[in-house]
Protein backbone atom coordinates (compact mmCIF):
# COMPACT_ATOMS: atom_id res chain seq x y z
CA UNK A 1 0.00 0.00 0.00
CA UNK A 2 0.95 3.57 -0.97
CA UNK A 3 0.91 4.55 2.64
CA UNK A 4 2.65 1.65 4.60
CA UNK A 5 6.29 3.34 4.58
CA UNK A 6 6.11 7.31 5.42
CA UNK A 7 8.81 7.36 7.20
CA UNK A 8 10.83 9.97 4.95
CA UNK A 9 11.53 13.74 4.15
CA UNK A 10 8.43 15.26 2.71
CA UNK A 11 8.15 18.65 1.42
CA UNK A 12 4.95 20.89 2.46
CA UNK A 13 3.64 20.63 -1.26
CA UNK A 14 4.46 16.21 -0.83
CA UNK A 15 3.12 16.55 2.56
CA UNK A 16 -0.20 18.15 1.80
CA UNK A 17 -0.35 15.76 -1.25
CA UNK A 18 -0.33 12.65 0.88
CA UNK A 19 -2.62 14.17 3.84
CA UNK A 20 -5.37 14.84 1.45
CA UNK A 21 -4.83 10.97 -0.24
CA UNK A 22 -4.49 9.42 3.33
CA UNK A 23 -7.78 11.89 4.05
CA UNK A 24 -9.85 10.52 1.56
CA UNK A 25 -8.90 6.59 2.38
CA UNK A 26 -9.53 6.80 5.81
CA UNK A 27 -12.69 8.47 5.05
CA UNK A 28 -13.82 5.42 2.69
CA UNK A 29 -12.46 2.74 4.79
CA UNK A 30 -13.17 3.88 8.28
CA UNK A 31 -16.50 3.71 9.84
CA UNK A 32 -16.23 5.71 13.32
CA UNK A 33 -14.28 8.61 11.00
CA UNK A 34 -16.73 8.26 7.78
CA UNK A 35 -20.02 9.07 10.28
CA UNK A 36 -17.78 11.63 12.26
CA UNK A 37 -16.80 13.57 8.85
CA UNK A 38 -20.63 13.50 7.41
CA UNK A 39 -21.87 14.37 10.34
CA UNK A 40 -20.05 17.34 10.32
CA UNK A 41 -20.86 17.80 6.22
CA UNK A 42 -17.48 17.46 5.11
CA UNK A 43 -16.36 14.81 2.19
CA UNK A 44 -13.42 14.19 0.31
CA UNK A 45 -14.60 16.34 -2.58
CA UNK A 46 -14.89 19.60 -0.72
CA UNK A 47 -11.40 19.38 0.76
CA UNK A 48 -8.19 20.55 -1.10
CA UNK A 49 -6.12 21.83 1.92
CA UNK A 50 -5.23 19.65 4.94
CA UNK A 51 -6.56 23.18 6.90
CA UNK A 52 -9.96 21.81 5.74
CA UNK A 53 -9.52 18.02 6.68
CA UNK A 54 -11.68 17.19 10.09
CA UNK A 55 -9.81 16.05 12.82
CA UNK A 56 -11.34 13.19 14.85
CA UNK A 57 -11.73 14.00 18.38
CA UNK A 58 -9.03 12.09 20.24
CA UNK A 59 -12.13 11.48 23.21
CA UNK A 60 -13.71 9.04 20.54
CA UNK A 61 -10.75 6.42 21.07
CA UNK A 62 -13.01 5.84 24.70
CA UNK A 63 -16.17 5.63 23.31
CA UNK A 64 -15.14 3.81 19.61
CA UNK A 65 -13.37 1.24 18.01
CA UNK A 66 -11.64 3.44 15.51
CA UNK A 67 -9.91 0.89 13.05
CA UNK A 68 -9.14 1.93 9.04
CA UNK A 69 -9.93 -0.97 7.61
CA UNK A 70 -11.24 -4.95 9.31
CA UNK A 71 -8.64 -6.69 11.21
CA UNK A 72 -7.77 -8.04 14.37
CA UNK A 73 -5.36 -6.15 16.13
CA UNK A 74 -2.19 -7.92 17.16
CA UNK A 75 -2.57 -5.89 20.56
CA UNK A 76 -4.55 -2.86 21.50
CA UNK A 77 -2.87 0.15 23.95
CA UNK A 78 -4.65 1.57 26.76
CA UNK A 79 -4.09 4.76 28.15
CA UNK A 80 -3.29 5.17 31.79
CA UNK A 81 -5.73 6.92 33.83
CA UNK A 82 -7.26 7.07 37.25
CA UNK A 83 -8.87 4.77 39.13
CA UNK A 84 -12.02 3.81 37.37
CA UNK A 85 -11.69 6.78 34.44
CA UNK A 86 -12.69 5.81 31.34
CA UNK A 87 -9.20 5.11 28.90
CA UNK A 88 -8.77 5.15 25.50
CA UNK A 89 -7.76 2.20 23.32
CA UNK A 90 -5.89 2.20 20.13
CA UNK A 91 -6.32 -1.13 18.20
CA UNK A 92 -2.97 -2.00 16.23
CA UNK A 93 -3.20 -4.12 13.27
CA UNK A 94 0.87 -3.97 12.64
CA UNK A 95 3.29 -3.98 15.38
CA UNK A 96 5.97 -3.81 13.08
CA UNK A 97 4.51 -0.39 11.80
CA UNK A 98 4.52 1.02 15.60
CA UNK A 99 8.24 -0.20 15.68
CA UNK A 100 9.02 1.93 12.70
CA UNK A 101 7.38 4.65 13.90
CA UNK A 102 9.31 4.85 17.35
CA UNK A 103 12.44 3.96 16.04
CA UNK A 104 12.29 6.45 12.75
CA UNK A 105 11.44 9.28 15.09
CA UNK A 106 14.12 8.59 17.19
CA UNK A 107 16.25 8.18 14.77
CA UNK A 108 15.06 11.74 13.45
CA UNK A 109 16.11 13.65 16.21
CA UNK A 110 18.83 11.46 18.34
CA UNK A 111 20.37 9.08 16.12
CA UNK A 112 20.18 5.24 16.31
CA UNK A 113 18.26 4.36 19.21
CA UNK A 114 20.25 1.49 19.42
CA UNK A 115 23.89 2.45 20.59
CA UNK A 116 22.40 4.29 23.32
CA UNK A 117 22.38 2.34 27.04
CA UNK A 118 18.73 3.03 28.01
CA UNK A 119 17.67 3.96 31.98
CA UNK A 120 14.06 3.38 32.34
CA UNK A 121 12.56 5.00 35.49
CA UNK A 122 8.52 3.61 34.83
CA UNK A 123 7.36 2.33 37.94
CA UNK A 124 3.40 3.06 37.65
CA UNK A 125 3.64 1.84 33.86
CA UNK A 126 5.60 -1.17 34.48
CA UNK A 127 2.28 -2.45 36.78
CA UNK A 128 0.55 -2.63 33.09
CA UNK A 129 0.92 -4.81 30.02
CA UNK A 130 -1.11 -2.63 27.55
CA UNK A 131 1.24 0.61 27.78
CA UNK A 132 2.64 1.57 24.43
CA UNK A 133 5.12 3.26 25.94
CA UNK A 134 6.10 0.42 27.75
CA UNK A 135 6.38 -1.48 24.56
CA UNK A 136 8.53 0.86 23.00
CA UNK A 137 10.77 1.28 25.82
CA UNK A 138 10.89 -2.67 26.33
CA UNK A 139 12.23 -3.38 22.63
CA UNK A 140 14.63 0.04 23.16
CA UNK A 141 16.11 -1.92 26.54
CA UNK A 142 16.60 -4.92 24.94
CA UNK A 143 17.75 -3.71 21.80
CA UNK A 144 19.92 -1.87 22.70
CA UNK A 145 24.00 -2.73 22.30
CA UNK A 146 24.55 -1.71 26.17
CA UNK A 147 24.35 -4.55 29.02
CA UNK A 148 23.74 -1.62 30.98
CA UNK A 149 20.06 -0.99 29.62
CA UNK A 150 17.78 -1.61 32.05
CA UNK A 151 14.04 -1.33 34.00
CA UNK A 152 13.72 0.70 37.18
CA UNK A 153 10.98 0.24 40.05
CA UNK A 154 12.15 1.68 43.38
CA UNK A 155 15.49 0.60 43.46
CA UNK A 156 16.88 3.96 43.54
CA UNK A 157 20.49 3.14 45.22
CA UNK A 158 21.02 0.73 42.06
CA UNK A 159 20.09 3.45 39.57
CA UNK A 160 22.49 5.92 41.41
CA UNK A 161 25.13 3.49 41.20
CA UNK A 162 24.41 2.55 37.49
CA UNK A 163 24.46 6.73 36.50
CA UNK A 164 27.74 6.76 38.03
CA UNK A 165 29.24 3.69 36.62
CA UNK A 166 28.02 5.07 32.79
CA UNK A 167 29.70 8.67 33.41
CA UNK A 168 32.76 7.39 34.48
CA UNK A 169 32.72 5.03 31.43
CA UNK A 170 31.63 7.95 28.97
CA UNK A 171 28.39 5.98 27.77
CA UNK A 172 25.80 7.75 25.94
CA UNK A 173 23.21 7.66 28.49
CA UNK A 174 19.61 8.19 27.94
CA UNK A 175 17.28 8.16 30.86
CA UNK A 176 13.51 8.37 30.86
CA UNK A 177 11.68 8.61 33.62
CA UNK A 178 8.24 9.22 34.94
CA UNK A 179 7.79 12.90 36.40
CA UNK A 180 7.22 11.84 39.93
CA UNK A 181 9.65 8.81 40.29
CA UNK A 182 12.39 11.09 38.71
CA UNK A 183 11.32 13.70 41.88
CA UNK A 184 11.61 11.07 44.51
CA UNK A 185 15.02 10.23 42.99
CA UNK A 186 16.56 13.33 43.21
CA UNK A 187 15.21 13.91 46.86
CA UNK A 188 17.85 11.72 48.03
CA UNK A 189 20.77 11.34 45.23
CA UNK A 190 21.83 14.14 42.94
CA UNK A 191 25.20 13.24 39.94
CA UNK A 192 26.98 16.05 37.58
CA UNK A 193 26.51 13.80 34.32
CA UNK A 194 26.30 16.83 31.80
CA UNK A 195 25.97 14.21 29.38
CA UNK A 196 23.25 12.59 29.98
CA UNK A 197 19.99 13.24 28.34
CA UNK A 198 17.04 13.00 30.67
CA UNK A 199 13.55 12.38 29.56
CA UNK A 200 10.20 13.82 31.69
CA UNK A 201 7.43 11.94 30.80
CA UNK A 202 3.83 11.01 32.54
CA UNK A 203 3.37 13.67 34.95
CA UNK A 204 2.80 12.79 38.65
CA UNK A 205 -0.44 10.57 38.54
CA UNK A 206 -1.44 11.00 41.67
CA UNK A 207 1.73 10.46 43.82
CA UNK A 208 2.81 14.08 44.29
CA UNK A 209 1.26 17.42 44.37
CA UNK A 210 0.85 18.92 40.87
CA UNK A 211 4.27 21.07 39.94
CA UNK A 212 4.54 23.61 37.17
CA UNK A 213 6.85 22.03 34.46
CA UNK A 214 9.40 24.81 34.60
CA UNK A 215 9.64 24.62 38.22
CA UNK A 216 10.23 20.50 37.48
CA UNK A 217 13.08 21.00 35.08
CA UNK A 218 14.82 22.76 37.25
CA UNK A 219 14.97 20.73 40.17
CA UNK A 220 16.26 18.01 38.03
CA UNK A 221 18.38 20.29 36.00
CA UNK A 222 19.85 21.42 39.69
CA UNK A 223 19.97 17.53 40.79
CA UNK A 224 21.38 15.14 37.75
CA UNK A 225 23.72 18.10 36.41
CA UNK A 226 22.09 18.63 32.79
CA UNK A 227 21.80 21.23 30.84
CA UNK A 228 18.14 20.31 29.40
CA UNK A 229 15.45 18.65 30.02
CA UNK A 230 14.16 16.66 27.53
CA UNK A 231 10.52 15.48 26.21
CA UNK A 232 8.32 13.65 24.30
CA UNK A 233 5.08 14.82 22.94
CA UNK A 234 3.14 11.24 22.55
CA UNK A 235 0.49 9.32 23.61
CA UNK A 236 -1.35 5.92 22.86
CA UNK A 237 -3.44 7.45 20.16
CA UNK A 238 -0.50 7.90 17.98
CA UNK A 239 1.80 6.07 16.49
CA UNK A 240 4.62 8.82 16.20
CA UNK A 241 5.95 11.08 18.48
CA UNK A 242 7.31 14.58 18.67
CA UNK A 243 10.29 15.92 20.84
CA UNK A 244 11.28 18.53 22.67
CA UNK A 245 15.16 18.80 23.64
CA UNK A 246 14.56 21.75 26.14
CA UNK A 247 12.35 24.20 27.05
CA UNK A 248 8.89 22.28 26.58
CA UNK A 249 9.47 23.65 22.69
CA UNK A 250 8.74 20.61 20.30
CA UNK A 251 9.39 19.50 16.67
CA UNK A 252 8.16 16.93 14.60
CA UNK A 253 9.26 14.25 12.38
CA UNK A 254 8.84 15.02 8.63
CA UNK A 255 5.25 12.31 8.20
CA UNK A 256 4.12 14.16 11.49
CA UNK A 257 2.55 18.02 11.73
CA UNK A 258 0.98 19.50 14.34
CA UNK A 259 -1.42 22.24 13.51
CA UNK A 260 -3.36 24.99 15.94
CA UNK A 261 -6.70 25.64 15.07
CA UNK A 262 -9.43 28.15 17.14
CA UNK A 263 -9.97 26.25 20.27
CA UNK A 264 -13.82 27.69 19.40
CA UNK A 265 -14.38 26.58 16.17
CA UNK A 266 -13.77 22.94 15.87
CA UNK A 267 -14.67 21.93 12.50
CA UNK A 268 -13.24 23.75 9.64
CA UNK A 269 -14.67 26.48 7.12
CA UNK A 270 -15.35 25.55 4.19
CA UNK A 271 -16.69 29.24 2.80
CA UNK A 272 -14.00 30.64 1.94
CA UNK A 273 -13.22 29.09 -1.86
CA UNK A 274 -9.68 30.68 -2.30
CA UNK A 275 -8.88 27.67 0.60
CA UNK A 276 -6.43 30.57 2.61
CA UNK A 277 -5.98 29.32 5.95
CA UNK A 278 -4.28 31.84 8.76
CA UNK A 279 -2.84 29.51 11.88
CA UNK A 280 -3.70 30.90 15.30
CA UNK A 281 -0.39 31.87 17.30
CA UNK A 282 -2.30 30.32 20.00
CA UNK A 283 -4.71 27.37 19.51
CA UNK A 284 -6.09 23.64 19.85
CA UNK A 285 -3.50 21.32 18.95
CA UNK A 286 -4.63 18.81 16.11
CA UNK A 287 -1.95 16.21 15.17
CA UNK A 288 -1.93 14.42 11.61
CA UNK A 289 0.46 11.38 12.05
CA UNK A 290 1.02 9.38 8.82
CA UNK A 291 1.82 6.40 10.84
CA UNK A 292 -2.13 5.84 11.99
CA UNK A 293 -2.62 4.10 8.96
CA UNK A 294 -5.09 2.01 10.24
CA UNK A 295 -6.55 4.18 13.31
CA UNK A 296 -7.02 7.57 12.58
CA UNK A 297 -4.56 10.27 10.89
CA UNK A 298 -6.22 12.77 11.82
CA UNK A 299 -6.83 13.56 15.48
CA UNK A 300 -7.85 16.99 17.45
CA UNK A 301 -6.26 16.70 20.81
CA UNK A 302 -7.33 18.59 24.44
CA UNK A 303 -4.35 20.32 24.29
CA UNK A 304 -3.40 23.85 24.04
CA UNK A 305 -0.16 24.90 22.09
CA UNK A 306 1.39 28.01 21.02
CA UNK A 307 3.76 28.10 17.61
CA UNK A 308 6.61 30.02 18.34
CA UNK A 309 8.56 32.03 15.36
CA UNK A 310 10.97 28.61 14.36
CA UNK A 311 7.77 26.54 13.89
CA UNK A 312 8.55 24.67 17.37
CA UNK A 313 4.98 24.07 19.39
CA UNK A 314 5.27 24.90 23.05
CA UNK A 315 2.65 22.77 24.94
CA UNK A 316 1.15 25.57 27.64
CA UNK A 317 -1.90 23.35 29.20
CA UNK A 318 -5.41 22.07 28.37
CA UNK A 319 -8.57 22.86 26.84
CA UNK A 320 -10.76 23.95 29.62
CA UNK A 321 -13.66 21.74 28.63
CA UNK A 322 -11.19 18.71 28.91
CA UNK A 323 -11.73 16.15 31.31
CA UNK A 324 -7.86 15.26 32.73
CA UNK A 325 -6.42 12.29 30.65
CA UNK A 326 -3.98 10.00 31.80
CA UNK A 327 -1.97 9.43 28.91
CA UNK A 328 -1.24 13.04 28.20
CA UNK A 329 2.32 12.86 28.27
CA UNK A 330 2.36 17.07 29.32
CA UNK A 331 1.25 17.61 32.25
CA UNK A 332 1.96 21.32 33.43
Amino acid sequence: MVFDDPFHPFTDPEFEKQALALFKYQFENNDVYHSFCTGVKITPDKVKSIHQIPFLPISFFKTHEVKTTPFIPEIVFRSSGTTGSETSRHFIKSLSLYQKAYYSSFQFFYGDPYSYTFLALLPNYLERDDSSLIYMMTDLVQNSASEDSGFYLYNHEDLYQKLIKLKENGQKTILFGVTFALLDFVEHFSIDFPDLIVFETGGMKGRRKEMVKEEVHTILTQKLGVPKIHSEYGMCELLSQAYSSGDNLFNTPPWMKLLLRDEKEPIPSLIDSSFKYTEPTTGAIQVIDFANLYSCAFIATEDLGRRHPNGAIEIIGRLDSARLRGCNLMVI
